[in-house]
């Protein structure tokens, strides 16, 4: 007799808790509804019926994935930001909630004033580029990336939703080679100091590129970068809107302020960290 839908989340449930993670029912439901192809509402209305053998088979191999701490999004190959589906692979920051702040506080600088031209430094899977393109219709956009196998993903993520008509893609390491300048100017950058890296929870440490983690010896090394360049870049009365680690609002603040900038206003995330500061031109 099959198991059940009802039992085989019970035990995925379970088995994820007894490793630690949190997120274990959330997380069992998800991965059965990718091998099942139900919605939730269906496993809701009729818990009780059989799971194929094939099905369970399947999900019994996520699981175990899952188990050794491989996040949900890098199982299933794609992760919801803003509200959209994005790809993403070994090759890209997994996209996370803490950078809709960034979003907000970028729409809020922007939306409605008309066409726009932004750079995105570091673009990854071009969740924050794809993002703005699709709600500032009348943008335009560069995303950079060090990464030509990223780009690949921001690219095809851009492809997938509509936008790549609006988006240019630039392998280059920050402003390498990136002429013309910006009313915004955007980067979710590596901030985490190079010796916090391994004290980082598995599903970041072991699943995340270190490149886009690495942010030196004291997590400020891409800031001192972006500091340094950006002001050849941005347009009068143009904002530079970066993300910033949990503590460095002081110093990145300082980095700026020293570049010839004034920081404009400072957004805070759903736990109350400053994640995210903008600046102008002082």
């Amino acid at each position: 007799m099959s198991e059940t839908r009802r039992g085989l989340l019970k035990q995925a449930g379970e088995r994820l808790a007894a490793h630690g993670i949190e997120t274990a029912v959330l997380d069992a439901r998800l991965l059965f509804q990718s091998v099942s192809g139900l919605r939730h509402e269906d496993i809701v209305a009729e818990p009780d019926l059989g799971a194929p053998p094939d099905v369970a088979a399947r999900f019994s191999v996520l699981v175990e994935r899952r188990s050794r701490f491989e996040p949900v999004s890098r199982i299933l190959g794609t992760r919801e930001f803003y509200g959209r589906s994005f790809r993403v692979t070994p090759d890209v920051l997994d996209p996370r909630a803490d950078t809709e702040t960034l979003i907000g506080a970028a729409l809020g600088l922007v939306k409605g004033k008309g066409p726009l031209r932004f750079l995105d430094l570091g673009t990854g899977s071009g969740a924050i580029a794809v993002t703005l393109l699709a709600e500032l219709p009348g943008a335009t956009a560069v995303a950079s990336d060090l990464s030509e196998a990223a780009l690949a993903v921001a690219k095809a993520n851009a492809e997938a939703l509509g936008v790549a008509g609006r988006a240019s893609f630039v392998q280059a390491n920050w402003f390498a080679g990136i002429g013309g300048s910006f009313d915004l100017i955007v980067s979710n950058p590596p901030y985490i100091p190079l010796g916090d890296i391994a004290g980082l929870a598995p599903d970041v440490r072991e699943f995340d590129p270190a490149r886009a983690l690495d942010g030196g010896p004291d997590g400020l090394e891409a800031y001192r970068r972006i500091a340094s360049c950006a002001g050849s870049h941005l347009a009068t009365q143009g904002h530079v809107v970066l993300e910033i680690g949990a503590g460095q609002e002081n110093a990145v603040n300082e980095l700026f302020t020293g570049q010839g900038f004034a920081r404009e206003s400072r957004h805070f995330d759903l736990v109350g960290h400053v994640r995210c500061l903008v600046f102008t031109r002082a």
